[in-house]
């Protein structure tokens, strides 16, 4: 927490109330921030302002660019479709290996783009003809009230939209947050809650009791990334623990990613992720069940391709972000025996591929 000599502006926030001794108390994520008049709470963008909290980055992001929905990563969310991404600044966690931290980390409410109205955002989507809509770059957790408004502009026509998160809040809020998700991808940091505490100033608790909502409670469809870092949560029972719950928690459906880690942030005295990890970790969760497996941030077409519960064979062949391959009917079921693989989709036509196109809202109406 830390007090702000400028007075503070933003919009009304919500889920915080007041406290006896003065301050107020944020109630959306488990920090539960105590903040007195003029001070941040720890995620820097909401704070105490004339006896409220106020969210002050609503209407305002870093940027905005359109990836293949891919690169989210979301391998089972209309595949091969493009998504307008965007984010704003600040972080409700305090992991060391951010890979974001520029933006996650940043402190400078002045970089941010002015004029980024929830309604100028879906119109950016729609013209570019971009299947969703992805909160991302840093966590839509502690901007929920304008990913929320976002997401009701975006559906009035016709874009969806995906969280992509560490999954770090209350579930009351969420419960309200993920009603207006379609998609989301939550980052499973490790299955140690001393690896949350010493790692990322959090617990492990919190984000599996959302992730058991999220896919037991809403339509929003999952899916979970873990970043592997060698020597810190990627030993043989750590993975298994980790596939054994989400098999038993979550089914077998729910894709899963195991992702390579690069030095960055406080932790750049840690080695890259070697290949071999992520191929042992893909063999530990598919052991234990679990029927999507895929790595990322190495190249990798195994671990890329998803292939048919029912037959087998390979149903979409992946390259990175390319799409080679496509053997599935607008409904997700298999060309080759008709089985059905879990997830959204539709019609599939030519896919985005690996382009990344940067975009300028208008900001007019």
């Amino acid at each position: 927490m830390e007090r702000s000599i400028e007075p503070i502006s933003g919009v009304p926030a919500r889920w915080w109330h007041r406290l006896d001794d003065g301050r107020i108390q944020c109630d959306l994520c488990p920090r539960n921030c105590r903040v007195h008049e003029g001070q941040r709470a720890a995620c820097f963008v909401r704070a105490m302002q004339g006896g409220e909290m106020l969210l002050t980055t609503y209407g305002r992001s870093s940027g905005f660019c359109i990836d293949p929905i891919e690169k989210k990563p979301l391998n089972h969310f209309y595949p091969g479709s493009s998504v307008l991404s965007f984010g704003t600044a600040g972080c409700n966690l305090a992991c060391k290996f951010c890979q974001n931290w520029d933006i996650s980390k940043s402190r400078d409410m002045d970089r941010l783009m002015d004029d980024a109205s929830p309604a100028a955002i879906a119109r950016a989507a729609h013209a570019h003809q971009s299947k969703s809509v992805a909160f991302t770059y840093n966590d839509p957790v502690i901007f929920a009230e304008y990913a929320m408004d976002t997401a009701d502009a975006c559906h009035a026509v016709g874009v969806k939209t995906v969280a992509v998160t560490a999954g770090y809040m209350h579930l009351e809020p969420a419960r309200e947050f993920y009603s207006k998700m379609d998609a989301a991808n939550v980052d499973l940091k490790a299955f140690s809650d001393e690896f949350y505490l010493k790692l990322c100033g959090a617990h492990l608790q919190p984000v599996l009791d959302l992730l058991a909502m999220v896919h037991h409670e809403t339509d929003c469809w999952l899916e979970i990334t873990t970043l592997l870092i060698p020597g810190q949560n990627d030993s043989d029972d750590e993975l298994t623990a980790l596939a054994a719950w989400v098999f038993k928690e979550l089914g077998p459906d729910v894709p899963v990613h195991f992702s390579a880690f690069h030095p960055d942030w406080k932790m750049n005295d840690i080695p890259a992720t070697p290949p071999a990890s992520l191929t042992r970790a893909r063999r530990i969760a598919m052991d234990a069940g679990l029927r999507y497996v895929y790595t990322g941030n190495v190249h990798d077409k195994a671990g890329d391709t998803t292939h048919c519960p029912g037959c087998g064979k390979a149903v979409i062949e992946r390259d990175w972000y390319q799409i080679l391959g496509y053997a599935l009917d607008d409904a997700g079921h298999c060309r080759h025996c008709n089985a059905k693989v879990a997830g959204r989709f539709g019609v599939f036509a030519k896919p985005f591929g690996a382009r990344r196109i940067p975009v300028r809202l208008q900001s007019h109406a």
